[in-house]
């Protein structure tokens, strides 16, 4: 089979390329530039998984970033066994028909636990005395030590929270770069996360996101060039481009003033208790799974859904089939919102009372994802808290705001306008310049098989 990489540059749409990435403007002059249509969700394990299946949640069963376990009564975000893609991946396929291809999954969601022969994704290291480390695993496990050897420890706080920046791309980049040198790949995807933290942050606000454009844009001239010389088919891709948004929506909020939420006092702080909720929502951007323990408040649920400002859709279960969502990890009902709105996770009616993950970069205890992670509530403060770490003092980062309407990017959403979509630069030829998600599995394939 044929060397490919695919490059996944987060948030990348058409409206990006320009003025202040000019190798980018410089690139796709000589390569076919197309677009590829928002699927439902338009989040990142979802994408990702249909990308390396070809197949829809439907069937791959990855309906968002995290969904309500319905054994475990648990709302779980961003878990990272593969074993949750339940569809053939690109990697299994190409190892039935050439038993000398090889993969290496560099840092594309779902990273542990495949078949791919080589492997890095983030992986925190959490000490007993609540300490949370920097740190990142690997297949195979020495790998992470030549890594860590030759690039310095992964700069997991430069990967995502308040302090997100080139750092952590550069690094996956270099990691990429240098496992291709160890191992000889026949598949290599990388994922660069750079401008999916000032996106979300700024919108498409040039001022404020030039800087962050350049650094993205030297960052794959650097991959591009490399690969070039090792004769490589080059893909770049992206998963969903990011539009602006202004109007948070708090469902949970709404659900708990109809009398649907329970809560839970602990320390005086409060909790939401999914399991013994009559119903509860699992926001993911411009997506909102609904949760229904209770079937008899089902049109309660419906009529507050109807009332509710910025809600563009309400899938219920034939709407879940058309959009390719019926599976049973999606939620009873799945919301989609209008173009200038997305979801919080946010319960809580006084700030005071908030939980104490809700000021922390916390994304496996939250009921939802919460972009204002990467925010900081005060400079003076974490430096406080970064004095008595060093001090050797326990210490809890409480440093995140509870303000949502800083955010002013989002994704996830269908309805969204053409120059937001995410793009496709490849050296094939398109026959249609707005290309589906499911059909990126089989690009691939035919790069690989060129």
């Amino acid at each position: 089979m044929k060397k490919t990489v695919v490059i996944d540059v987060v948030g990348l749409s058409s409206n990006l390329i320009g003025k202040h990435t000019p190798f980018l403007e410089q690139y796709i002059k000589d390569k076919n530039l197309g677009a590829i249509a928002p699927m439902l969700p338009a989040v990142t394990t979802s994408v990702q998984s249909t990308y390396l299946t070809g197949k829809q949640p439907t069937e791959h069963g990855v309906v968002g970033n995290g969904w309500y376990d319905h054994m475990d009564s648990e709302i779980k975000f961003w878990k990272q066994s593969n074993k949750l893609v339940l569809a053939e991946k690109i990697w299994d396929k190409a190892k039935k028909e050439d038993p000398d291809f090889t993969c290496a999954n560099m840092f594309w969601w779902y990273n542990m636990y495949s078949n791919a022969d080589y492997s890095v994704t983030p992986r925190p290291n959490y000490l007993a005395d609540g300490r949370k480390l920097p740190d990142c695993y690997s297949e195979p496990a020495e790998l992470r030590d030549i890594l860590q050897d030759k690039l310095g420890q992964f700069p997991l706080f430069q990967f995502w929270g308040p302090g997100a920046n080139i750092k952590s791309s550069r690094w996956i980049a270099d990691a990429s770069m240098i496992t291709e040198d160890l191992y000889n790949p026949t598949l290599t995807l990388i994922y660069l996360p750079h401008l999916d933290y000032c996106l979300q942050k700024f919108g498409s606000d040039f001022d404020k996101i030039s800087k962050e454009l350049g650094e993205i844009d030297e960052l794959i001239k650097d991959l591009v060039t490399f690969y070039e010389k090792k004769a490589a088919n080059i893909i770049i891709l992206s998963e969903y481009g990011i539009v602006p948004v202004s109007k948070p929506i708090h469902l949970n909020r709404i659900f708990r003033e109809n009398g649907l939420l329970q809560i839970r006092i602990e320390r005086g702080l409060e909790l939401l208790d999914a399991g013994a909720s009559k119903a509860f929502v699992v926001a993911d951007h411009q997506i909102a799974h609904i949760y229904i323990n209770d079937p008899t408040v089902t049109d309660q649920v419906k009529t507050i859904l109807e009332n509710t400002p910025g809600i563009a859709m309400v899938l219920d279960k034939e709407g879940k089939k058309k959009y390719g969502m019926d599976h049973e990890r999606a939620g009873d009902f799945v919301l989609v919102a209008e173009p200038a709105s997305w979801f919080t996770y946010y319960f809580w009616l006084d700030d005071a009372k908030a939980p104490d993950y809700a000021r922390c970069v916390d994304i496996h205890k939250k009921p939802g994802y919460d972009p204002v992670e990467m925010f900081m509530s005060s400079k003076p403060r974490a430096a406080y808290k970064l004095l008595r770490k060093k001090a050797g003092f326990r210490y809890v980062m409480d440093v995140i705001p509870l303000d949502a309407t800083l955010i002013k990017g989002s994704h996830g959403s269908i309805n969204t306008p053409a120059e937001f979509h995410p793009v496709l630069i490849t050296d094939q030829k398109l026959n249609n310049s707005n290309v589906q998600a499911t059909e990126i599995h089989d690009l691939i394939w035919k790069a690989l098989k060129r």
